[in-house]
């Protein structure tokens, strides 16, 4: 998945699946989280965000599985 550049205070890149409605995020600490069914609508919303982290926290964390795969 090609994963986009961001300036964040803790989020190095993020990337989107729309097939699979998978994103995944890349943090400054080096780990990678995919978050699994994701409706293209809120993936738009983050990309359109300017704290991309807060939103992260507020909306998608606790809301969508998710795992670590780096």
């Amino acid at each position: 998945m090609q994963r986009y550049t961001i300036a964040s205070s803790n989020i190095a890149s993020i990337g989107y699946d729309d097939k699979t409605e998978t994103l995944e995020v890349e943090f400054l600490n080096g780990s990678i989280y995919q978050y699994y069914n994701v409706p293209t609508n809120m993936y738009d919303n983050l990309m359109r965000e300017g704290s991309k982290g807060r939103f992260l926290n507020t909306y998608i964390k606790n809301a969508y599985p998710y795992s670590r795969i780096g």
